[in-house]
C-alpha cells in the first residue's frame, strides 16, 4: 500500500524521520557511483571517508543530487515551499579489512574502526527559527553490518539534550561528542536499512547514531541539509558555525537571513 504524501507528514513529524524512500534511478544511481569512484582516486580514500565538505559548489553532479525533484519533493511537503540548502558532505565508512586478490581476509582491522556517537545535528548547527532536516542518500547498500544509522524514534520532541566528549575513540563527529549513554533510550533504537539510491530524512534534534563497519563492503553516503527561509544563524560559542554554501533550491526568500545566499 502506498503512503501519501501527508501521511508520511505526519509519520515525520511523530517519529523524526522517514527512511527507504526512493531517489535515484539505476542510471544515475551508476553515474553518482562512477564520479565517486573518480574523487576517490583523486584523493584517497583517508580524504573522501569524511572531508568531502560542501563540494556541490565545486562539482556539477554534486550540486544537481542536492537539487533532485525527488528529494526536493518530500523536502518542500516538510519544511514548506521556500527552502535552502545549507550545507552538505559524504560520508563514507570503508571496509575494516579489504579481501586479497583470492577473496581471503588479509591483514589487521583498524584498532580504532569509524563510528558515529549518538548525537543530535542541531548541537552543531547554530540555527533558530526553523528546522534542520537532514537527509541521507545512499550511493552503496546500507545495512547493519557495515554501519547503517541508527535512530531513537520520536527523540526529537524532547529538544536539545546535553552532549559531552566522547568516551571512546574513532567517533567520526568532527567536534568529538555525544550524548551522554544514560540520556540515550537505546533499547527503543530502530536500524534505517537502505538500498543503494534510496534516502532516509531525519529532524535535526532526532537522536541518532551509527555503529563501525564490520563487513567487506563500502557504506557511502551523502548528507544533505535544508532549512526554511525563516530559520536564520546565531552566534553561539558552543555552535561556532560558518554557513558559505548556502543556496536557495526552492521558492523565494523574503527574509535574507544568510548574505552569501545564491539563487
Amino acid at each position: 500500500m502506498t503512503t501519501s504524501m501527508a501521511e508520511q507528514q505526519e509519520i515525520y513529524n511523530q517519529q523524526g524521520f522517514l527512511s527507504a524512500l526512493p531517489v535515484l534511478n539505476d542510471t544515475e544511481l551508476k553515474e553518482a557511483r562512477r564520479a565517486f569512484s573518480e574523487l576517490e582516486k583523486e584523493l584517497g580514500e583517508d580524504y573522501t571517508q569524511y572531508s568531502l565538505h560542501n563540494v556541490h559548489i565545486q562539482y556539477p553532479w554534486v550540486k544537481g543530487l542536492t537539487k533532485h525533484p525527488q528529494i526536493l519533493k518530500v523536502v518542500k511537503a516538510i519544511l514548506g515551499a521556500d527552502v535552502i540548502l545549507l550545507d552538505s558532505r559524504f560520508i563514507c565508512k570503508y571496509p575494516t579489512v579489504k579481501p586479497d586478490i583470492q577473496g581471503n581476509n588479509e591483514g589487521e582491522p583498524k584498532t580504532e574502526l569509524p563510528y558515529v556517537a549518538w548525537h543530535q545535528d542541531m548541537r552543531y548547527w547554530g540555527i533558530a527559527g526553523g528546522p534542520v532536516l537532514s537527509v541521507w542518500l545512499a550511493l552503496d547498500d546500507s545495512v547493519q553490518e557495515n554501519g547503517a544509522l541508527q535512530v531513537i524514534p520520536g527523540s526529537h520532541l524532547a529538544g536539545m539534550l546535553p552532549h559531552r566528549q566522547a568516551t571512546r575513540s574513532g567517533n567520526m563527529l568532527s567536534v568529538n561528542q555525544e550524548i551522554p549513554d544514560e540520556l540515550v533510550q537505546a533499547g527503543e533504537a530502530m536500524l534505517c536499512p537502505l538500498l543503494a539510491g534510496q534516502m532516509s530524512i531525519h529532524d535535526g534534534l532526532l537522536v541518532h547514531a551509527s555503529e563501525p563497519n564490520r563487513s567487506q563492503r563500502r557504506r557511502c553516503g551523502f548528507v544533505i541539509r535544508y532549512i526554511p527561509t525563516c530559520a536564520y544563524p546565531i552566534q553561539d560559542p558552543d555552535r561556532p558555525r560558518k554557513f558559505a554554501a548556502t543556496e536557495l533550491v526552492c521558492g523565494t526568500d523574503q527574509f535574507n537571513h544568510f548574505s552569501n545566499t545564491t539563487k
